[in-house]
């Protein structure tokens, strides 16, 4: 299954230059090893304004996951990620 999310510029950067190998989200979708990860750079302005798309994103693979109770919250996820090409 293919998943498309927000990901905020620091976040997206790490990424995209794979130091950052792992997402942490709200399980509210049913992740599962193997799905698609859409990550798309959204802007977090810190005035007040509403958030926009910046046009740029990765695809990673999930190829770990691991759930509530191991460190986390209740209804949350950690996922092993994968840049793919």
């Amino acid at each position: 299954m293919t998943h498309t999310l927000k990901c905020w510029p620091e976040y997206f950067a790490a990424v995209k230059n794979g130091t950052k190998t792992f997402e942490i989200r709200r399980d509210d979708r049913g992740f599962k090893v193997g799905d698609i990860l859409v990550l798309q750079e959204w802007e977090s302005p810190a005035d007040g304004r509403a958030s926009k798309y910046l046009g740029t994103k990765v695809r990673v693979e999930v190829t770990y996951i691991t759930h509530f109770p191991d460190g986390l919250r209740p209804g949350y996820v950690a996922m092993g990620i994968h840049k793919l090409l």
